[in-house]
């Protein structure tokens, strides 16, 4: 079979792997109806992440089950499933907790599994899913129609990502919310924030395609300017204090100061962006301001059941912000696309 290997900066080939097999009782192998490149893949692209050894890589899918192994219960052979961008048995403590990114038995696509074995990537045509029960979710109905395959591949991770942003971040009903950063994170924190009921939202974006996205999303306000005049504008938005609250979605130090110093004092920011260097958090400020801060990698699988149903039916439309479609035999140009900005996200297609 062909999957997608990454070398080094700026070097993913698709390349011929071993077919997946079954290792462990509770393992299951996915045939890969979709798979999707994603902003945190960039780092190790742009050599942010060094790569010491060719690997697998991919953390988000959907697919449908071919086999499982003989301690499976909750999928079947011919089950349509999303499965988060991380291993879980959605049973530990930590799971139950609603931390399963922490799961004590669990593991990530592309490197240890929880299991003692490999992971597989998920920008492939199959992979072994350890850990079955815990980590897939059924999408009821079968295999859905092409038109829906994006909405719930981003269920994988953005949307849920998004979502965890918001929730981090405290948005309810009537809270005032800036949004930094634009990728496919960013706008689908834009889509979390209006539907957990917050009054006004605003995008930070220079984007004129993911302005326009992010006002279909339900932003009220776009806002161009970074750092200082960016932090001077929220201000004016929000009668000189800013917005309740910022959720940083990029994971830079210039985002996360943007997002500390645009939160009106008492506010949180929510952050979800993977972390790429820069500073410690400014506890002076942050003592001085009373703003807090909350949030880290998303536990996906915790919020995708409650999520889905909405998807089904048509509530929630995340699957905009694909904006490239690609063969996997692209995938390269998946890559390059996204890292040179000419799209928010790459949908794939084995």
């Amino acid at each position: 079979m062909r999957a997608t290997v990454i070398h080094g900066e700026r070097d993913v080939r698709l390349e011929e792997v071993p077919d997946p097999v079954l290792q462990h009782p509770g393992d299951a192998v996915v045939r890969v109806v979709a798979a999707c490149v994603c902003g945190s893949d960039l780092w190790k692209y742009r050599g942010v992440q060094p790569v010491h050894e060719p690997v697998r890589i991919g953390h988000e899918f959907v697919g449908i089950v071919e086999q499982v192994g003989d301690d499976v219960r909750s999928v079947a052979v011919g089950d349509f499933v999303v499965a988060p961008f991380y291993v879980c048995d959605n049973t530990c403590v930590n799971c139950r907790n609603g931390v399963s990114t922490s799961c004590l038995h669990g593991g990530w696509w592309g490197s240890e599994d929880g299991t003692g074995s490999s992971a597989d990537g998920g920008q492939g045509e199959r992979l072994r899913v350890p850990l079955a029960d815990g980590t897939l979710v059924v999408v009821p109905g079968g295999l859905p129609s092409d038109d829906l395959v994006p909405d719930l591949l981003t269920l994988s991770d953005v949307m849920c990502t998004g979502h965890h942003a918001a929730v981090s971040g405290g948005v309810t009903t009537g809270s005032t919310v800036a949004v930094v950063g634009d990728g496919a994170v960013g706008l689908c924190a834009v889509l979390a924030s209006v539907r957990l009921g917050a009054s006004r939202v605003v995008a930070m974006s220079r984007h004129e395609a993911r302005q326009a996205l992010a006002r279909s999303f339900g932003a009220t306000d776009v806002v161009a300017e970074r750092g200082d005049e960016g932090v001077a504008r929220l201000k004016e938005l929000f009668d000189g204090i800013g917005p309740d609250v910022v959720l940083e979605c990029v994971g830079t130090k210039e985002s996360m100061d943007q997002a500390l110093r645009s939160a009106r004092p008492g506010g949180q920011v929510g952050f979800v962006g993977v972390p790429a260097g820069g500073p410690e958090l400014p506890v002076g400020r942050m003592f001085s301001t009373n703003v807090g801060v909350r949030g880290g990698v998303a536990p996906v699988r915790n919020y995708l059941e409650e999520l889905l149903p909405e998807v089904l039916d048509g509530r929630l439309r995340p699957g905009a912000v694909f904006d490239l479609e690609l063969p996997l035999a692209e995938v390269a140009e998946a890559y390059a696309a996204m890292d040179e900005r000419r799209a928010t996200k790459v949908l794939l297609r084995p």
